[in-house]
């Protein structure tokens, strides 16, 4: 029998619940060099650990834009999205064998190995939202004006960033100084190397910090990949000893799921994930995506795959996208020190989109329970923890 194994992604600093968001997009529109009109526009979405979603509709409207976007592929031309710091997205993409073009004599063990040997994913680096434009090159070589301890004022170039360390709300970060030595190194607050030009400096250190966790989970050996391929449905003489070159597309397909899944990602996205997989595999991976510990997002027009595995739909129609079905908001919970903040009663209420969704019906607390609930809340809080005002 096929069977395929996902990898569990490992906590996240702040996520007490499957249902939190950990990734969002906020009003991004796209628009493709050379164009005036954008192919997407106004894309507001968000995912979390719990999600189960099926992206939809017809050819050309846009749906691989949007998800070259939710995973950094692509930046929008306006609108923002924002990770979590130190989740990880795994990308499968339509025409999954461009991610072996330059491998086809290298075996899939070898492959895997070649691909993490860095400490980072070299197929991610080469994703456009990551590189440098021009103008962010040139916020790297600016002048700070810096006030030291003793109160002095003196003016800086940053060389790098070595390290972050975490704060009761975020993260600072270590910076070595232009022609200053290592002992000169000081600690910013992310928002503040932010205004100064670094953000896609700090973006790219927290990448590798979250992969550096996802890697951390075993060893880069033979012995260790050829367990991940077989995890996912690769035999071991296939995984090893056969180049790429000779797999089948099937098999091909296997060996990119095992690469994307090597760093335990949070989140697994797939672009029309049931090309050249036969019946028995196709099972076998709605399986694994129904039990799998992170969330799922998948394009796809196999209809009867996607009832099977996604309680959620995402709906692009020229250019737009509609949200229907079960959302993450549905699993948020927010347990009280007396369990009782919740009757366990129902009631239907609109969500941020306008979906109708079944929720608990609170209760209100008062006197000793009350203090006890909001002296759990100060407490999360110097924890660093994410605690909204709603709670």
């Amino acid at each position: 029998n096929i069977s395929f194994t996902f990898p569990e992604p490992g906590l996240l600093d702040g996520i007490k619940s499957k249902g939190k968001a950990i990734i969002k997009m906020d009003r991004c529109t796209y628009t493709y060099p050379g164009r005036d009109k954008p192919t997407v526009r106004n894309i507001t979405l968000q995912a979390s650990l719990s999600s189960r979603v099926a992206v939809v509709g017809p050819n050309g409207a846009g749906k691989s834009t949007i998800i070259k976007m939710f995973c950094g592929e692509t930046k929008p031309t306006e609108g923002t999205v924002w990770r979590h710091q130190n989740m990880r997205v795994a990308y499968v993409a339509q025409h999954a064998f461009h991610h072996l073009e330059n491998h086809l004599d290298q075996t899939p063990n070898e492959y895997i190995q070649w691909r993490y040997s860095s400490g980072e994913d070299r197929e991610a680096n080469e994703q456009e939202a990551r590189k440098m434009t021009k103008e962010e090159e040139d916020n790297l070589e600016k002048v700070h004006v810096i006030r030291n301890d003793d109160g002095t004022v003196e003016k800086r170039i940053i060389e790098a960033l070595r390290s972050r360390r975490k704060t009761k709300r975020s993260y600072e970060y270590e910076v070595k100084w232009l022609n200053k030595s290592e002992e000169n190194n000081s600690w910013i607050e992310r928002e503040k190397l932010e205004e100064m030009g670094w953000a896609k400096m700090v973006q790219r250190l927290d990448q590798q910090e979250a992969l550096r966790l996802g890697l951390a989970a075993r060893p880069l050996t033979t012995k260790f990949v050829e367990k991940q391929l077989v995890d996912m449905g690769l035999e071991a003489e296939f995984a090893t000893h056969s180049r790429i070159r000779g797999l089948s597309g099937g098999q091909k397909v296997k060996v990119v799921l095992a690469a994307a899944m090597w760093e335990d990602p949070h989140i697994l996205v797939l672009d029309e994930p049931t090309n050249y997989l036969d019946r028995d595999s196709l099972g076998a991976l709605a399986t694994a995506m129904k039990t799998y510990g992170g969330g799922v997002i998948m394009i796809s027009h196999n209809h009867e795959f996607t009832r099977e595995v996604c309680t959620e739909t995402w709906i692009c129609e020229e250019g737009r996208l509609k949200r229907e079905g079960k959302s993450f908001t549905d699993d948020v919970k927010i347990v009280a020190p007396t369990n009782s903040l919740f009757t366990g009663e129902k009631k239907e209420v609109k969500d941020s989109y306008g979906n109708t969704i079944q929720v608990e019906n609170q209760v209100k607390l008062t006197g000793k329970d009350l203090k006890k609930y909001k002296k759990m809340k100060e407490a999360r809080k110097k924890r660093g923890e994410d605690v909204s005002d709603s709670e």
